[in-house]
């Protein structure tokens, strides 16, 4: 009976370090887990956050490569692991990722997983052609910027929005816009196009229309008043002179065409050199408005023109104190007379 007992009671020891075993171990492995699932994983050098860039295409292994010559993560083997575990290697999205540095592995998955990305606020001015524009959105979004002239280029492509290569730049109004960083080309000039038709509500066009005006002209002749001044206070009248040349089918004479003409903007002042440019933005050459615009102008300077100063002048001219305000004149004689004074300004600093 003794043996027996005794028997049992070895039995029961070693059931019992069994089971204590097995929780041991369990408790061990699920630390590990846990720590490989919620320990912080990312290194981002001592700054609280970085963004994570992941290109349209790419797969799991061109995402870890990323990660891995950015320095992004600590321990690249609980890493992928954990991947695995949450099947992200077969649901790699691209895009721009705000990552943080207390992030764990799950953090991270989770969130690449799901493509949460952080959209780029995009911002574009001070453009005056294609080529600016498109390098402009090449810094900011993933599109190369051979993919956007292509598209800026292509007369089939623009016919369904209603621009020609000339003038689809009237299409960009200045401003800051939120895209996801993997926009597409296409896709960044849908949302373009959207932005302008709903800029252009029936109120805007019905006062081109009163004017005998397209929203296109207008954005055109918008341009122009943008690069004659920059002094908001007279960007009404200002069109208000064109408006009148406009009408009186006489050349329109604007400098700033001319310029762009020559694609040279560092140009300060014009010579007859200048003026015998063969080109349609050539306003001393040919009647009307040129093909497309010089610039992008603003919304508000649109607004100018379509709310132009009703007014009899048909000349303006720097003035001479170089304030950036203008001379207004209703004859010729009258205008020649302000051109004197402010080219008599210009020698006298010698203005070239």
């Amino acid at each position: 009976m003794a043996r027996k007992k005794n028997s049992k009671q070895r039995f029961k020891f070693f059931l019992l370090l069994f089971i204590i075993i097995v929780v041991l171990i369990g408790a061990t492995s699920s630390l590990i887990l846990y720590r490989m699932m919620f320990k912080p994983n990312v290194n981002l050098r001592g700054e609280k956050t970085a963004y994570l860039y992941i290109p349209s295409g790419a797969n799991f292994e061109m995402t870890c490569k990323i990660l891995y010559d950015n320095d992004f993560i600590i321990d690249k083997t609980s890493f992928e692991w954990v991947a695995r575990l949450k099947k992200y290697p077969k649901n790699v999205k691209p895009g721009r990722y705000l990552i943080k540095s207390n992030y764990s592995n799950h953090d991270l998955i989770s969130m690449l997983r799901s493509g949460r990305q952080e959209p780029v606020k995009l911002i574009f001015n001070n453009i005056r052609t294609k080529e600016q524009l498109a390098h402009r959105i090449d810094e900011q979004l993933e599109p190369d910027s051979t993919d956007i002239i292509s598209l800026l280029n292509n007369g089939p492509f623009l016919e369904k929005y209603g621009f020609v290569p000339e003038n689809v730049l009237v299409m960009f109004l200045p401003n800051t816009y939120e895209f996801y960083w993997n926009t597409s080309a296409e896709q960044f000039i849908e949302r373009m196009y959207k932005e302008y038709n709903t800029f252009w509500n029936s109120d805007r066009v019905d006062k081109a229309s009163g004017m005998g005006l397209t929203p296109v002209d207008i954005a055109i002749l918008a341009s122009i008043v943008k690069s004659e001044t920059t002094k908001t206070d007279e960007m009404s009248r200002i069109a208000g002179v064109y408006i009148n040349r406009l009408n009186k089918n006489m050349l329109l004479q604007a400098d700033p065409t001319v310029i762009y003409a020559w694609g040279d903007f560092n140009i300060k002042r014009l010579f007859g050199k200048h003026l015998a440019i063969d080109s349609p933005y050539n306003t001393y050459k040919y009647t009307g408005l040129p093909p497309g615009p010089i610039n992008l102008p603003e919304g508000r300077i649109i607004d100018k023109v379509l709310d132009y100063e009703k007014h009899n002048y048909i000349y303006f001219c720097a003035k001479e104190d170089l304030s950036g305000y203008h001379a207004f004149a209703k004859t010729y004689d009258e205008h020649q007379a302000n051109a004197r004074r402010y080219q008599k300004a210009l020698n006298k600093l010698n203005i070239r």
